[in-house]
């Protein structure tokens, strides 16, 4: 399987499961169009453990506001989805 394949199987796992939340209301990654740039983030890491995710999410930032601001996606999703998050990051690649 090539890399691009693997990013994509990983990008289409974070995309059902994983979003941001913002005033109760529920973005999914794939929506936001979010979830290939950060599996191929994910991809990139030696490992995956919790505090390479959170570099991760701190490390993407987001723009909001037309950029007139920026919010780090980790301060976007809620921590039990970061938790779900990381499940689903463990699991992949544990399947490697």
């Amino acid at each position: 399987m090539s890399n691009s394949e693997i990013i994509e199987k990983l990008a289409a796992a974070i995309a059902e499961e994983i979003y941001i939340d913002i005033a109760k209301w529920h973005l999914y990654l794939n929506d936001a169009h979010l979830h290939i740039p950060l599996a191929e983030k994910f991809f990139a890491l030696d490992h995956i453990d919790k505090v390479e995710m959170l570099k991760v999410l701190a490390n993407t930032k987001i723009e909001i506001g037309g950029g007139k601001s920026e919010v780090s996606l980790s301060d976007l999703i809620p921590n039990p989805v970061q938790s779900k998050l990381l499940e689903i990051l463990e699991n992949f690649f544990d399947k490697l």
